[in-house]
């Protein structure tokens, strides 16, 4: 009897965002789920992305703080997801949902 076992590796989003066009879009994706535990997390990603210790100095924010803020379980504030977005550079637009 033979075994087909399948190997699997760890997948981190953080590693494939290299640009700030990939950062956007892929938030750009997320915020189209309207998820807020998937928003956290994917803010995360980015953040890990550019840098933890950079984005908590730009925000005035620990790093722990964010980590934990920034987790696919963190609930932050929305105060602290703008300073976030500030800090990467990246903005939020808004358009009708009805297009």
């Amino acid at each position: 009897m033979t075994s087909n076992k399948i190997k699997t590796i760890p997948w981190d989003a953080a590693e494939h965002l290299k640009t700030e066009e990939d950062m956007a879009n892929y938030l750009e994706a997320v915020l189209e789920d309207s998820d807020p535990a998937l928003l956290s997390a994917a803010l995360g990603d980015i953040a890990r992305a550019k840098g933890m210790t950079q984005i908590s100095r730009e925000t005035g924010l620990g790093r722990e703080s964010l980590y934990k803020a920034l987790s696919p379980g963190g609930n932050p504030a929305f105060s602290t997801v703008m300073k976030v977005m500030k800090a990467l550079g990246l903005k939020l637009n808004v358009v009708p949902s009805r297009q």
